[in-house]
Protein backbone atom coordinates (compact mmCIF):
# COMPACT_ATOMS: atom_id res chain seq x y z
CA UNK A 1 0.00 0.00 0.00
CA UNK A 2 2.78 2.41 0.93
CA UNK A 3 6.34 2.67 -0.42
CA UNK A 4 9.46 4.61 0.49
CA UNK A 5 8.37 7.20 -2.08
CA UNK A 6 5.31 8.00 0.08
CA UNK A 7 5.47 11.29 1.97
CA UNK A 8 2.82 12.88 4.20
CA UNK A 9 2.97 16.67 4.66
CA UNK A 10 1.02 18.76 7.17
CA UNK A 11 1.53 22.49 6.48
CA UNK A 12 -0.32 23.47 9.68
CA UNK A 13 1.88 21.52 12.11
CA UNK A 14 4.16 24.39 13.09
CA UNK A 15 1.18 26.31 14.44
CA UNK A 16 0.59 23.67 17.13
CA UNK A 17 1.52 24.66 20.69
CA UNK A 18 1.93 21.85 23.20
CA UNK A 19 3.00 21.61 26.85
CA UNK A 20 6.32 20.28 28.13
CA UNK A 21 6.45 18.03 31.22
CA UNK A 22 7.62 19.20 34.65
CA UNK A 23 11.28 20.09 35.11
CA UNK A 24 12.03 17.72 38.01
CA UNK A 25 12.49 14.68 35.76
CA UNK A 26 16.14 15.35 35.01
CA UNK A 27 16.81 15.59 38.76
CA UNK A 28 15.52 12.03 39.16
CA UNK A 29 17.76 10.75 36.36
CA UNK A 30 20.80 12.50 37.83
CA UNK A 31 20.35 10.26 40.87
CA UNK A 32 20.75 7.06 38.84
CA UNK A 33 24.15 5.34 38.70
CA UNK A 34 26.20 6.37 35.68
CA UNK A 35 24.09 9.37 34.68
CA UNK A 36 25.73 11.75 32.22
CA UNK A 37 24.37 13.67 29.23
CA UNK A 38 24.74 11.70 26.01
CA UNK A 39 26.74 13.44 23.26
CA UNK A 40 25.50 15.63 20.44
CA UNK A 41 27.70 14.70 17.48
CA UNK A 42 28.42 16.95 14.49
CA UNK A 43 28.29 15.19 11.10
CA UNK A 44 29.99 17.63 8.69
CA UNK A 45 30.56 15.11 5.89
CA UNK A 46 26.89 14.18 5.79
CA UNK A 47 25.87 17.85 5.89
CA UNK A 48 28.19 18.60 2.97
CA UNK A 49 26.89 15.68 0.90
CA UNK A 50 23.29 16.80 1.43
CA UNK A 51 24.04 20.52 0.87
CA UNK A 52 22.92 21.43 4.39
CA UNK A 53 24.51 23.79 6.90
CA UNK A 54 24.81 21.31 9.78
CA UNK A 55 23.63 17.82 10.60
CA UNK A 56 23.78 16.93 14.31
CA UNK A 57 22.85 13.65 15.98
CA UNK A 58 21.88 13.08 19.61
CA UNK A 59 23.64 9.78 20.30
CA UNK A 60 21.77 7.51 22.75
CA UNK A 61 23.92 4.44 22.07
CA UNK A 62 25.14 4.42 25.69
CA UNK A 63 22.56 5.70 28.16
CA UNK A 64 22.80 4.88 31.87
CA UNK A 65 24.75 1.71 31.14
CA UNK A 66 22.36 0.45 28.45
CA UNK A 67 22.65 0.67 24.66
CA UNK A 68 19.44 2.66 24.08
CA UNK A 69 17.39 5.63 25.25
CA UNK A 70 14.45 3.59 26.59
CA UNK A 71 15.76 3.49 30.17
CA UNK A 72 14.96 7.20 30.54
CA UNK A 73 11.24 6.58 30.16
CA UNK A 74 11.08 3.23 31.91
CA UNK A 75 13.02 4.28 35.00
CA UNK A 76 11.04 7.47 35.55
CA UNK A 77 7.67 5.80 34.99
CA UNK A 78 8.55 2.98 37.38
CA UNK A 79 9.64 5.48 40.01
CA UNK A 80 6.43 7.51 39.61
CA UNK A 81 4.22 4.43 39.67
CA UNK A 82 5.88 2.91 42.74
CA UNK A 83 5.93 6.26 44.54
CA UNK A 84 2.19 6.61 43.99
CA UNK A 85 1.50 3.00 44.97
CA UNK A 86 3.53 3.42 48.15
CA UNK A 87 1.84 6.66 49.20
CA UNK A 88 4.50 9.25 48.36
CA UNK A 89 3.33 12.65 47.12
CA UNK A 90 6.51 13.08 45.06
CA UNK A 91 8.74 10.94 42.86
CA UNK A 92 11.05 8.93 45.12
CA UNK A 93 14.74 8.67 44.31
CA UNK A 94 16.36 5.33 43.52
CA UNK A 95 17.79 5.10 47.05
CA UNK A 96 14.35 5.79 48.55
CA UNK A 97 12.74 3.18 46.32
CA UNK A 98 15.33 0.60 47.32
CA UNK A 99 14.73 1.30 50.98
CA UNK A 100 10.94 1.21 50.63
CA UNK A 101 10.62 -2.23 49.01
CA UNK A 102 10.74 -4.12 52.32
CA UNK A 103 8.16 -1.86 53.93
CA UNK A 104 5.38 -2.40 51.37
CA UNK A 105 3.46 -5.31 49.83
CA UNK A 106 5.30 -7.13 47.02
CA UNK A 107 5.09 -5.84 43.45
CA UNK A 108 6.12 -7.47 40.18
CA UNK A 109 6.65 -5.43 37.04
CA UNK A 110 5.22 -6.65 33.72
CA UNK A 111 6.30 -5.43 30.28
CA UNK A 112 6.08 -6.43 26.62
CA UNK A 113 8.91 -5.47 24.32
CA UNK A 114 10.52 -5.73 20.94
CA UNK A 115 13.91 -5.25 22.60
CA UNK A 116 15.07 -2.14 24.40
CA UNK A 117 11.99 -1.27 26.48
CA UNK A 118 11.90 -4.68 28.13
CA UNK A 119 15.55 -4.57 29.01
CA UNK A 120 15.13 -1.07 30.45
CA UNK A 121 12.22 -2.18 32.65
CA UNK A 122 14.13 -5.26 33.82
CA UNK A 123 17.27 -3.18 34.47
CA UNK A 124 15.34 -0.71 36.63
CA UNK A 125 13.59 -3.53 38.49
CA UNK A 126 16.99 -5.05 39.27
CA UNK A 127 18.34 -1.72 40.54
CA UNK A 128 15.36 -1.30 42.85
CA UNK A 129 15.29 -4.94 43.93
CA UNK A 130 11.85 -6.09 42.74
CA UNK A 131 10.86 -8.95 40.38
CA UNK A 132 9.95 -8.45 36.75
CA UNK A 133 8.40 -10.40 33.88
CA UNK A 134 9.18 -9.52 30.27
CA UNK A 135 7.30 -10.83 27.21
CA UNK A 136 8.65 -10.53 23.67
CA UNK A 137 8.17 -11.91 20.14
CA UNK A 138 10.45 -14.88 19.53
CA UNK A 139 11.60 -13.14 16.34
CA UNK A 140 13.87 -11.02 18.54
CA UNK A 141 17.57 -11.55 17.87
CA UNK A 142 19.41 -13.97 20.14
CA UNK A 143 21.60 -11.14 21.42
CA UNK A 144 18.56 -9.03 22.32
CA UNK A 145 17.00 -11.96 24.20
CA UNK A 146 20.27 -12.57 26.01
CA UNK A 147 20.56 -8.89 26.94
CA UNK A 148 17.08 -8.89 28.48
CA UNK A 149 17.80 -12.14 30.34
CA UNK A 150 21.05 -10.67 31.71
CA UNK A 151 19.00 -8.26 33.83
CA UNK A 152 17.39 -11.20 35.66
CA UNK A 153 13.67 -11.07 34.80
CA UNK A 154 11.39 -13.99 34.09
CA UNK A 155 11.03 -14.00 30.30
CA UNK A 156 8.57 -15.39 27.79
CA UNK A 157 9.27 -15.47 24.06
CA UNK A 158 6.06 -15.93 22.08
CA UNK A 159 5.56 -16.83 18.37
CA UNK A 160 3.37 -13.78 17.91
CA UNK A 161 3.55 -10.27 16.43
CA UNK A 162 4.40 -7.50 18.88
CA UNK A 163 0.81 -6.28 19.34
CA UNK A 164 -0.32 -9.80 20.27
CA UNK A 165 2.59 -10.10 22.71
CA UNK A 166 1.32 -6.94 24.43
CA UNK A 167 -2.11 -8.54 24.72
CA UNK A 168 -0.61 -11.74 26.16
CA UNK A 169 1.37 -9.74 28.71
CA UNK A 170 -1.76 -7.85 29.77
CA UNK A 171 -3.64 -11.12 30.26
CA UNK A 172 -0.78 -12.58 32.30
CA UNK A 173 -0.62 -9.49 34.52
CA UNK A 174 -4.36 -9.62 35.13
CA UNK A 175 -4.12 -13.30 36.07
CA UNK A 176 -1.17 -12.55 38.37
CA UNK A 177 -3.33 -10.33 40.54
CA UNK A 178 -2.94 -7.02 42.41
CA UNK A 179 0.82 -7.42 42.86
CA UNK A 180 1.29 -6.92 39.09
CA UNK A 181 2.29 -3.48 37.78
CA UNK A 182 2.31 -3.04 33.99
CA UNK A 183 5.01 -0.71 32.65
CA UNK A 184 4.22 -0.25 28.97
CA UNK A 185 4.96 2.55 26.52
CA UNK A 186 1.73 1.99 24.59
CA UNK A 187 -1.43 3.66 25.88
CA UNK A 188 -4.88 2.11 25.58
CA UNK A 189 -8.34 2.76 26.98
CA UNK A 190 -7.97 2.92 30.77
CA UNK A 191 -4.16 2.81 30.65
CA UNK A 192 -2.68 6.23 30.00
CA UNK A 193 -0.95 7.49 33.13
CA UNK A 194 2.13 5.25 33.03
CA UNK A 195 2.70 5.63 29.25
CA UNK A 196 2.46 9.38 29.85
CA UNK A 197 5.18 9.16 32.49
CA UNK A 198 7.35 7.16 30.10
CA UNK A 199 7.03 9.96 27.54
CA UNK A 200 7.82 12.49 30.26
CA UNK A 201 10.99 10.54 31.07
CA UNK A 202 12.32 11.15 27.57
CA UNK A 203 12.36 14.88 28.30
CA UNK A 204 15.75 14.52 30.00
CA UNK A 205 17.29 13.74 26.61
CA UNK A 206 15.59 16.77 25.09
CA UNK A 207 16.57 19.14 27.91
CA UNK A 208 20.17 18.01 27.42
CA UNK A 209 19.77 18.67 23.71
CA UNK A 210 18.65 22.27 24.30
CA UNK A 211 21.79 22.98 26.33
CA UNK A 212 24.02 21.27 23.77
CA UNK A 213 22.48 23.09 20.81
CA UNK A 214 23.07 26.42 22.53
CA UNK A 215 26.68 25.44 23.31
CA UNK A 216 27.37 24.61 19.65
CA UNK A 217 25.85 27.87 18.45
CA UNK A 218 22.99 26.07 16.70
CA UNK A 219 20.27 28.22 18.24
CA UNK A 220 17.92 27.82 15.26
CA UNK A 221 17.05 24.28 14.12
CA UNK A 222 15.22 23.84 10.83
CA UNK A 223 14.35 20.12 10.87
CA UNK A 224 14.21 17.38 13.52
CA UNK A 225 13.69 13.71 12.65
CA UNK A 226 12.06 11.30 15.11
CA UNK A 227 11.79 7.52 14.75
CA UNK A 228 8.38 6.02 15.53
CA UNK A 229 7.17 2.62 16.63
CA UNK A 230 4.02 3.10 18.72
CA UNK A 231 4.86 6.82 18.67
CA UNK A 232 5.90 7.58 22.26
CA UNK A 233 9.37 8.98 21.55
CA UNK A 234 8.03 10.87 18.54
CA UNK A 235 5.34 12.28 20.82
CA UNK A 236 7.98 13.56 23.25
CA UNK A 237 10.04 15.10 20.44
CA UNK A 238 7.09 16.74 18.70
CA UNK A 239 5.79 18.19 21.99
CA UNK A 240 9.25 19.48 22.93
CA UNK A 241 9.61 21.41 19.69
CA UNK A 242 6.06 22.75 19.74
CA UNK A 243 6.42 24.94 22.84
CA UNK A 244 7.43 28.56 23.25
CA UNK A 245 6.93 31.58 21.05
CA UNK A 246 9.89 31.26 18.69
CA UNK A 247 9.52 29.75 15.22
CA UNK A 248 9.74 25.97 15.73
CA UNK A 249 11.56 23.55 13.43
CA UNK A 250 9.79 21.13 11.18
CA UNK A 251 9.47 17.66 12.72
CA UNK A 252 9.56 14.53 10.56
CA UNK A 253 8.44 11.10 11.79
CA UNK A 254 10.32 8.12 10.33
CA UNK A 255 9.04 4.53 10.12
CA UNK A 256 9.83 1.34 8.21
CA UNK A 257 7.86 0.65 5.03
CA UNK A 258 6.97 -2.67 6.67
CA UNK A 259 5.37 -0.94 9.69
CA UNK A 260 3.82 2.39 8.59
CA UNK A 261 1.65 2.75 11.68
CA UNK A 262 1.84 6.51 12.23
CA UNK A 263 2.05 7.23 8.49
CA UNK A 264 -1.17 5.30 7.94
CA UNK A 265 -2.94 7.09 10.81
CA UNK A 266 -1.88 10.50 9.49
CA UNK A 267 -2.89 9.58 5.95
CA UNK A 268 -6.37 8.29 6.80
CA UNK A 269 -6.90 10.76 9.65
CA UNK A 270 -7.38 8.28 12.48
CA UNK A 271 -5.31 5.70 14.39
CA UNK A 272 -6.12 2.08 13.71
CA UNK A 273 -4.23 -1.21 13.96
CA UNK A 274 -2.44 -2.34 10.81
CA UNK A 275 -0.71 -5.54 9.82
CA UNK A 276 3.06 -5.19 9.78
CA UNK A 277 5.72 -7.11 7.89
CA UNK A 278 9.32 -8.05 8.59
CA UNK A 279 11.98 -5.38 9.10
CA UNK A 280 15.49 -5.07 10.50
CA UNK A 281 14.18 -2.06 12.45
CA UNK A 282 12.75 -4.34 15.13
CA UNK A 283 12.07 -1.61 17.65
CA UNK A 284 9.89 0.22 15.12
CA UNK A 285 7.88 -2.83 14.07
CA UNK A 286 4.62 -1.96 15.85
CA UNK A 287 1.16 -2.12 14.34
CA UNK A 288 -0.94 -0.12 16.81
CA UNK A 289 -0.21 3.54 17.64
CA UNK A 290 -0.35 4.73 21.22
CA UNK A 291 -3.60 6.59 21.66
CA UNK A 292 -1.75 8.97 23.97
CA UNK A 293 0.72 9.86 21.22
CA UNK A 294 -1.83 10.20 18.42
CA UNK A 295 -3.31 13.66 19.23
CA UNK A 296 0.21 15.13 19.58
CA UNK A 297 1.48 13.57 16.36
CA UNK A 298 -1.66 14.52 14.42
CA UNK A 299 -1.32 18.15 15.51
CA UNK A 300 2.43 18.64 15.37
CA UNK A 301 3.99 16.37 12.73
CA UNK A 302 5.11 18.28 9.62
CA UNK A 303 6.33 15.27 7.63
CA UNK A 304 5.95 11.51 7.80
CA UNK A 305 8.27 9.32 5.71
CA UNK A 306 8.90 5.61 5.26
CA UNK A 307 12.26 3.94 4.77
CA UNK A 308 13.31 0.57 3.39
CA UNK A 309 15.53 -1.87 5.27
CA UNK A 310 18.25 -1.29 2.68
CA UNK A 311 18.20 2.44 3.51
CA UNK A 312 18.52 1.67 7.23
CA UNK A 313 21.48 -0.64 6.60
CA UNK A 314 23.18 2.03 4.47
CA UNK A 315 22.56 4.59 7.21
CA UNK A 316 24.12 2.28 9.82
CA UNK A 317 27.28 2.04 7.71
CA UNK A 318 27.34 5.78 7.00
CA UNK A 319 27.04 6.66 10.68
CA UNK A 320 29.68 4.13 11.67
CA UNK A 321 32.09 5.79 9.23
CA UNK A 322 31.36 9.03 11.09
CA UNK A 323 32.12 7.44 14.45
CA UNK A 324 28.51 6.92 15.59
CA UNK A 325 27.55 3.46 16.86
CA UNK A 326 24.02 3.06 15.50
CA UNK A 327 21.70 0.13 15.03
CA UNK A 328 19.04 0.12 12.30
CA UNK A 329 16.40 1.85 14.43
CA UNK A 330 18.89 4.47 15.51
CA UNK A 331 20.07 5.01 11.94
CA UNK A 332 16.51 5.26 10.61
CA UNK A 333 16.50 9.02 11.15
CA UNK A 334 19.42 9.44 8.75
CA UNK A 335 17.62 7.23 6.23
CA UNK A 336 14.57 9.42 6.81
CA UNK A 337 16.62 12.55 6.16
CA UNK A 338 17.67 11.12 2.79
CA UNK A 339 13.99 10.61 1.96
CA UNK A 340 13.04 14.13 3.08
CA UNK A 341 15.85 15.66 1.00
CA UNK A 342 14.70 13.66 -2.04
CA UNK A 343 10.99 14.35 -1.67
CA UNK A 344 10.31 17.45 0.43
CA UNK A 345 13.40 19.66 0.40
CA UNK A 346 11.64 22.59 -1.26
CA UNK A 347 8.48 22.27 0.84
CA UNK A 348 10.57 22.48 4.03
CA UNK A 349 12.84 25.21 2.60
CA UNK A 350 16.03 23.30 3.41
CA UNK A 351 19.22 24.83 2.07
CA UNK A 352 22.97 25.24 2.67
CA UNK A 353 22.28 27.21 5.87
CA UNK A 354 19.83 24.73 7.41
CA UNK A 355 20.49 22.85 10.66
CA UNK A 356 19.08 19.34 11.05
CA UNK A 357 18.93 17.23 14.24
CA UNK A 358 18.77 13.42 14.16
CA UNK A 359 18.31 10.94 17.01
CA UNK A 360 20.34 7.74 17.27
CA UNK A 361 18.18 5.74 19.66
CA UNK A 362 20.31 2.60 19.99
CA UNK A 363 23.71 1.06 19.40
CA UNK A 364 24.24 -1.75 16.91
CA UNK A 365 24.73 -4.14 19.83
CA UNK A 366 21.10 -3.53 20.84
CA UNK A 367 19.82 -4.66 17.46
CA UNK A 368 22.50 -6.36 15.36
CA UNK A 369 22.01 -6.68 11.62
Amino acid sequence: MYTSASIFLNPNARHARLARPASDIQAFHRGLPGYAPTPLVDLPDIASELHLGRVLIKDESSRLGLPAFKVLGASYAIARALSERWGSDRTMSLAELQAATSAHPPVTLFAATDGNHGRAVAHTARLIGIPCQVFYPDSLTDSAMAAIASEGPATQGLPLPYDDVVAAMRAAAEAFGPEALIIQDTAWDGYREIPGWIVDGYSTMLMELDVQLAATGADAVDLVLAPAGVGSLAQAIVAHFRTGDSTPPAVAVVEPVAAPTIFHALTVGKPEPIETGTTVMLGLNCGTPSDLAWPVLRAGTDVSVLVEDEDARDAVETLHRSGVDAGPCGASTLAGLWRVIAGAREELQLNERSTVVLFNTESLSANPL
